[in-house]
């Protein structure tokens, strides 16, 4: 797999073989997509029991739906965790995949945007969730509308479409 840069980004975009609702050009980098933070969240309850993690388990049970308003913001405490989602929807074709990763400077305060599962399959078309967490020592506000991360476009050997769980998701 290979890397598409920004030039080769535009030109995937114009051919449809990228697509990403909404986009404003100035999101487009050398060689990646700033993506903004969205408005909903879920936030994991406090609890004492133990939540068994298998195959069918489900993370809604242990977190709550969480709506911020434009202009609001979300407080996350040092060592908490928050599921927020990308304002984007993105669409890839069958012979593109990428990576979710944070920014740089906003892990230099601790924040950490997409902590694991970081692959996106080829043909999704869906909002990305965000696992994201305070590894710093302060508490951080999050404001819906930050470009908090970036996508990495990975042109693919072959083609493939994503069909799992998740292939819808509007909701964190």
């Amino acid at each position: 797999m290979s890397v598409l840069i920004g030039k080769e980004i535009t030109k995937a975009l114009k051919a449809g073989s990228i697509r990403i609702e909404p986009l404003d050009s100035s999101q487009i980098g050398p060689g990646s997509i700033d993506l903004t933070l969205g408005n909903d969240f879920r936030v994991f309850k406090k609890q004492k029991k133990t939540y068994h993690v298998k195959n069918h388990s489900d993370f809604q049970d242990i977190t709550k739906a969480v709506h911020v308003e434009e202009g609001g913001y979300i407080v996350i405490r040092p060592g908490e965790m928050v599921l927020g989602i990308t304002k984007e929807k993105i669409t890839l074709a069958d012979n593109i995949s990428g990576r979710l990763e944070g920014r740089s400077r906003f892990a230099r305060f601790g924040l950490a945007v997409h902590v694991t599962a970081g692959f996106m399959h080829p043909g999704i078309s869906n909002h990305q969730v965000l696992e994201i967490v305070n590894l710093g020592y302060a508490p951080l506000a999050l404001y819906p509308g930050t470009r908090i991360c970036q996508f990495i476009f990975e042109k693919c050997t072959g083609r493939a479409k994503y069909k799992g769980r998740f292939v819808k998701q509007v909701k964190p």
